[in-house]
């Protein structure tokens, strides 16, 4: 064990640093000896979650086979999926469903209208 490792560690085991309470009246201190007021918040109405990111799935459908038939698989084999064409498919958000919808095409893309909010979704 190197010295700093034994300096940090008593015969108990790791030391543990002690958590002091501090009163708001510590952080001000003297108001002759505050530094410059606080900025005012930038995002004063709106809500700053609204610019954060986020990556939707659509999940179409699933089938269940072996290792062995997945191995066996050919080009052009077709997997049939457990869904009709006629049920809404899956958005998932971080693998939670957060809304249902319809695939369409979109000058020659997939898309999605959306049909259902399980979890109606506050602005």
């Amino acid at each position: 064990m190197s010295p700093e490792q034994s300096s940090s560690m008593n015969r108990a085991g790791p030391v543990v640093p002690t958590a002091q309470v501090i009163s708001l009246s510590d952080l001000h201190g003297d108001p002759a000896h505050r530094g410059p007021a606080p900025a005012a918040p930038v995002l004063d109405d709106v809500n700053p979650l609204h610019s954060v990111r986020a990556r939707l799935q659509v999940r179409v459908g699933e089938v269940e086979l072996s290792v062995g038939e997945l191995l066996a698989a050919k080009e052009h084999q077709v997997l049939v999926l457990d869904r009709s064409l006629d049920q809404p498919v899956d958005l998932l958000l971080e693998g939670k469903v957060v809304a249902r919808g319809q695939l369409v095409a979109v000058e020659g893309s997939f898309a999605v209208r959306i049909t259902e909010l399980p979890v109606p979704l506050k602005a």
